[in-house]
């Protein structure tokens, strides 16, 4: 299975979000500048945050982006669901009933063992994503991280917010 690479995009961003402070905003230009991405890429996947209620979108001059939940409210599976759909990432296309050896479609009776198999890994993936809640990202990269990555981080954040007002 693979995830675009919006997924990773999305969740980094969330967890920069999360370091604001109350009230303030990032514009979307600094979280393109601070993941290495273009802006216009990154846009597209902000949308979708905001759409899905993962982000919210400031309009204005002081506007930009700040989480709409808790971090404690937004699990690695809303992110992922608001950028890749949900849709399973394996779709069965029934590919047994084609070819020279396919019998008629009375014969299938039973639903695929491929399927039925991937959607048990779907299901297994998922839920492990539906636990993982963005503060435990958080706490995680606070207690593993180089203390140089946190600290650029601090100082990134505190330079790029943005006041409301």
């Amino acid at each position: 299975m693979k995830l675009s690479e919006g997924v990773e995009a999305a969740i980094h961003c969330t967890a920069l979000l999360a370091q604001l402070e109350e009230g303030k905003t990032m514009p979307a230009s600094a979280l393109a500048e601070y993941h290495g991405l273009s802006q216009s890429y990154l846009l597209k996947h902000l949308k979708a945050l905001a759409g899905a209620g993962i982000l919210e979108s400031v309009p204005g001059p002081h506007g930009g982006y700040r989480l709409a939940r808790l971090p404690e409210q937004i699990t690695l599976l809303d992110v992922v669901l608001a950028i890749e759909g949900p849709k399973p990432a394996f779709r069965c296309a029934e590919i047994r009933q084609r070819g020279p050896g396919a019998l008629e479609p009375a014969a299938y009776v039973k639903p695929c063992g491929i399927n039925a198999a991937m959607l048990r890994a779907e299901r297994a993936y998922r839920s492990v994503l539906g636990e993982t809640r963005l503060c435990d990202v958080l706490a995680d990269y606070r207690n593993d991280a180089d203390p140089r990555s946190i600290a650029f981080s601090c100082a990134f954040v505190e330079r790029n917010q943005r006041p409301q007002g």
